[in-house]
């Protein structure tokens, strides 16, 4: 016997739907960055919905086609995972005029990556994703400045902020800074970026390191250091998630809190520390399909605790005395 559906004001309303700088997040799970490729790739895994997450970064973009780093890219440490893939990409033209209409937008939100090696470049990347259907622009200011020898941008508040400036003049979208770890004040590099113009953050990048093979001598990655991501990085991440949370929270600024992430309760420790959504990266190379089981857990944590919505524990986290 068929039943009719209940009145829309008896229904549950789903306790992981969130809103996200204006974007409407179906949970606070985001893909990250360099992990599922331009979206259209990993979309087409066995099992995975893009109901099951919020957003999905794309992959690091230039405004010139790049063809990345020498192999070896990627390395397996303890507890995490080395990559130096060296942006390698198509160019930003390419990916509005070829990636992105393949793109379902209907079912989540799909943030750009952009990167440069100069404040014009940044601009540049800015301006043609701003004029795309992308919902939001992830700005990496981890990328080397070319015009000071080589040095990040993401280090040093200065050169943050100027990136932020250049291309918060280049878009009325939403801009989400991503902050490196590899730096003395955090905090106050995300200070300064919020005055420049950043409307949310999304907290950490992943560190610097190297892999040594003792027979050749030699590090395994090509480009001889690599940055480290996984579970080995997450005491770190939970840290900085706090400390750039203490500049945001009196300004109501969204943070994305990733490193490490790959269980529910690793997503939960995040959004106690601050951050109003989650990002999950290396944990998807080996379960594809984690996003899921994360969903699980959190929805199960906020019934158990008797909390009606997720955002009811962002910043929850109590000091010890």
């Amino acid at each position: 016997m068929r039943t009719s559906a209940p009145p829309r004001d008896q229904i549950e309303p789903n306790p992981l739907r969130m809103r996200f700088l204006g974007m409407d997040f179906n949970t606070p799970l985001v893909l990250l960055s360099g992990c599922v490729g331009f979206g259209e790739e990993y979309t087409r895994i066995k099992g995975f919905s893009n109901r099951d997450v919020g957003a999905i970064c794309l992959k690091g973009t230039t405004l010139a086609p790049r063809l990345g780093n020498p192999p070896h890219r990627i390395a397996e440490t303890w507890q995490g995972m080395l990559n130096s893939i060296g942006l390698q990409n198509p160019g930003a033209r390419a990916v509005v005029d070829e990636y992105l209409p393949r793109l379902d937008f209907s079912e989540t939100r799909f943030i750009a990556n952009v990167c440069g090696s100069t404040l014009e470049e940044y601009a540049e990347v800015t301006r043609i994703f701003d004029d795309s259907p992308i919902d939001a622009m992830e700005i990496n200011i981890s990328c080397p400045n070319v015009k000071e020898g080589g040095v990040q941008f993401g280090n040093f508040p200065d050169m943050s902020a100027r990136v932020v400036e250049a291309c918060r003049r280049a878009t009325k979208k939403p801009i989400i800074t991503k902050m490196s770890p590899n730096q003395t004040d955090i905090a106050e590099n995300a200070r300064r970026c919020l005055e420049a113009g950043s409307d949310g953050f999304a907290v950490i990048n992943t560190l610097s390191g190297m892999s040594i093979d003792i027979e050749q001598r030699r590090p395994v990655i090509g480009h001889n250091q690599g940055g480290l991501s996984g579970p080995a990085i997450k005491p770190i991440a939970l840290l900085k998630v706090y400390q750039v949370y203490q500049v945001c929270r009196a300004h109501n600024v969204p943070i994305i809190g990733q490193g490490g992430v790959a269980s529910a309760e690793d997503a939960i420790e995040f959004l106690l520390a601050g951050a109003s959504a989650v990002g999950v990266g290396t944990a998807l190379f080996y379960e594809p399909l984690a996003c899921q089981v994360i969903n699980a857990g959190v929805s199960a944590y906020l019934a158990r605790h008797g909390h009606k919505h997720v955002s009811e524990i962002v910043g929850a986290l109590e000091l010890n005395a």
